[in-house]
């Protein structure tokens, strides 16, 4: 489990493409520590097994199911990334439970100044905008951040100037692709009132406005 608090920006080194797997090198320094084989790493919010480190870098693989969903697949040499590793038992969390497993990817639509802050706002489909609300949680490139708001085909955040300068989020253009990974607690909240509403399993929008989820119903499920 990540917590969406980027630790630091690494520099990809070398992507080696074999169909539609990625051997992936990427400069690295603080995440190197205490790192060893098999451990999990956040590269731009994907939760990749690192395969291979040095003092300078770590290497992992990507798969086919990891190169189709998420914006690994158009890294190039010299691309900045997000890292973060995995939270440790006792530490401050302080930003929101992000998985590393990416919802899907949206596109920057624009960067507008916002007197100190950075106004990002990004193109997204229907199945990540439902369960996006505004002062939700959101990760975008691994990066906790709280939704400003949410329109049909589109959402935004405002980044504070240390985000947009220790992140690679600083680095993105209108035009370029990034991760999105909604709050996990939204999907679980969902598939509660599908069951309560005696739907099917799989989780769908129309259970939100079951009216018999009640507050003491969500406290029981542990909300």
């Amino acid at each position: 489990m990540f917590t969406g608090l980027i630790e630091e920006t690494g520099t990809v080194r070398r992507v080696e493409r074999a169909g539609r797997s990625l051997h992936l090198t990427v400069s690295a320094r603080r995440v190197l520590e205490r790192l060893r084989i098999g451990d999990s790493i956040a590269v731009n919010g994907v939760c990749l097994t690192v395969v291979a480190f040095d003092g300078a870098s770590l290497t992992a693989d990507v798969m086919p199911e990891t190169f189709a969903v998420t914006n690994l697949a158009v890294l190039s040499p010299g691309t900045r990334v997000n890292l973060e590793r995995t939270m440790a038992l006792g530490d401050r969390f302080g930003g929101h439970i992000v998985q590393g497993h990416v919802d899907g990817t949206g596109k920057v639509l624009a960067l507008e100044r916002d007197e100190i802050a950075v106004r990002l706002t990004v193109g997204a489909a229907g199945e990540v905008l439902r369960y996006l609300v505004p002062r939700g949680s959101v990760a975008i490139d691994g990066a906790s951040l709280t939704v400003v708001d949410v329109g049909a085909d589109r959402f935004s955040v405002s980044l504070i100037p240390h985000t947009f300068a220790v992140t690679a989020l600083g680095a993105r253009r209108v035009g370029d692709q990034v991760n999105l990974e909604v709050d996990v607690l939204a999907k679980y909240v969902e598939r509660l009132l599908v069951g309560s509403a005696g739907g099917a399993a799989a989780p769908g929008p129309r259970a939100a406005h079951d009216s018999r989820i009640t507050e003491s119903f969500l406290k029981e499920h542990g909300f």
